[in-house]
């Protein structure tokens, strides 16, 4: 029976051998997992979180998005080393479960949790803006508000949020390959739509917007940091994946890395083009604002259309590649034993977890149809964060403690990429409003007290299952998942079992 301290820092191995899993299908190649990276970050941060972060930073938000790609992207390249050598579904929390033991993975699955879920929310309720903007457009006619924003901003339930959210999910229970050629779709779409945008926008350019340029300083600029940082999400959506990759072992970091290189470069062209069109007192509660920044440009309505309807075409990409996410690592979680069985259920015809896409469904939809998005945001943002740090420290641990393990990329320079990207994430959670840091704290901490009564009962490692099918006729050794050391791969228990029979006959 192990101790207390040994299931609290028990770990799994970095490559399980699956003894006991349930298995996705691997249909998801290098292009579908750049697009989900793609798609689950280009959008959000571009088509409405301007509104919430240029007051803050004013054209310096230029600097936010930066500062923001640069500690996005040191932790960019710590999850592809992370994804090449862990190469599961399950992302933070798989990757902790491997490097830091299970009281943490459970602490990081709270913060993803919380960090998906509330960015689904987040960016169904940007969807419900662009959705009346268009409306507008074409019919000169609009939700009315007590339909379509939350009851703090004058409204009684989002719909338009709402419906986002329960089309994604049922396309999600169709399956995984017709979800991703979907989003791939969508993002070539999105990324059409934001050129045009910038084609337009810098038709109106107007030096004079950047004269004032950080009103409220360096401390300004890593407010703004702190607000749009959500919008990386999609980079972790990436390694959520790991079960249903091809060769995760390559694609995994090569996706990750392509989509961030593409995600950066977009949003400060789009940045500059929209600060240069319209003037920063402009953007503070303006809904659908790249969509008026041409209407005002133009003078007609039909440029504001076009981004209006790309706008609803990419949030939704994001929505269904943020939903993916949380139910991947719920799945995950489940099938570790640390949730509820029903979250591991998949359905033997679509091979999808559908009882896990309803509840995830019914929650975020409750959460999109009555919570402002400025709130969202930034809870969406510190989960980001925390989760960005325990990737950081896991790359530092394995190679302390699995030096030799197979890796389908490798970081530069020593340990130096990961202490930067901690040291970044660190300091844009101090600028976050202490509200936002309580109430994350105490979600953590009744993640972690559910930990204690159930997950910690119920964790696969606690039950012991082999980690290999034990042949009854074999006196091969039984290794439960109960010690805090590395685990044998199955070869290697295989090898071992056959050099003891080997020497038992001589």
């Amino acid at each position: 029976m192990p101790t207390v301290a040994q299931q609290l820092l028990r770990r799994k191995p970095t490559t399980p051998p699956g003894a006991n899993e349930v298995h996705l299908k691997r249909s998801i190649g290098l292009f579908s997992l750049t697009m989900i990276g793609v798609g689950g970050t280009l959008g959000t941060g571009i088509f409405f979180i301007l509104s919430q972060a240029v007051p803050v930073a004013g054209p310096a938000v230029i600097w936010s998005f930066v500062i923001g790609g640069v500690v996005a992207g040191l932790t960019a390249l710590c999850y592809a080393e992370m994804a090449g050598a862990v190469p599961v579904s399950g992302s933070t929390y798989s990757y902790a479960y491997a490097t830091l033991g299970e009281a943490t993975a459970m602490g990081v699955g709270a913060c993803l949790l919380l960090e998906y879920g509330v960015s689904t929310a987040a960016v169904a309720v940007g969807w419900s803006q662009y959705v009346n903007q268009l409306l507008q457009n074409l019919f000169g006619w609009q939700i009315p508000l007590q339909w379509s924003q939350a009851p703090e901003q004058g409204g009684i339930i989002n719909i338009p949020a709402i419906i986002v959210i329960v089309l994604c999910s049922l396309l999600l229970i169709r399956g995984a390959s017709e979800s991703t050629t979907v989003n791939s779709v969508m993002v070539v779409i999105k990324i059409a739509v934001i050129l045009f945008f910038c084609a337009v926008a810098f038709t109106g350019w107007n030096a004079d917007h950047f004269h004032n340029f950080a009103p409220a300083g360096f401390a300004g600029i890593i407010g703004g940091a702190g607000i749009i940082f959500f919008s990386f999400v999609g980079l972790d959506a990436v390694s959520t994946a790991g079960d249903e990759a091809k060769n995760p072992k390559r694609n995994l970091p090569l996706a990750i890395i392509f989509a961030l290189l593409i995600i950066v470069a977009l949003y400060v062209l789009t940045c500059l083009a929209a600060l240069g069109a319209q003037a920063p007192d402009k953007f503070k509660n303006q809904d659908a604002g790249l969509a008026a920044i041409l209407q005002n440009i133009i003078g007609a309505s039909w440029p504001g259309t076009i981004v209006a309807a790309g706008a609803i075409i990419s949030i939704f990409s994001v929505t269904l590649v943020v939903l993916y996410g949380q139910t991947r690592i719920l799945f995950a979680m489940s099938r570790d034993g640390m949730i509820p069985p029903i979250f591991a259920k998949v359905n033997p015809r679509t091979m999808t977890p559908i009882p896990n896409t309803v509840i995830v469904m019914v929650l975020t939809a409750t959460l999109a149809a009555v919570i402002p998005i400025d709130f969202l945001a930034e809870m969406t943002s510190i989960g980001t964060l925390v989760a960005f740090i325990v990737v950081s420290l896991g790359v530092i641990i394995l190679r302390v403690r699995e030096p030799n393990l197979e890796r389908g990329f490798r970081l530069p320079f020593g340990w130096t990429i990961p202490i930067l990207s901690i040291l970044g994430c660190i300091a844009i959670i101090t600028q976050l409003r202490l509200i936002t840091i309580e109430v994350f704290v105490i979600w953590t901490i009744v993640f972690l007290v559910f930990y204690w009564f159930y997950g910690r009962r119920h964790s696969e490692l606690e039950v012991g299952h082999p980690v290999v099918p034990v042949d009854p006729d074999d006196s091969a050794p039984y290794v439960p998942y109960t010690t805090n050391v590395a685990q044998p791969t199955t070869g290697e228990v295989r090898r071992a079992a056959a050099e003891r029979k080997t020497e038992d006959r001589g």
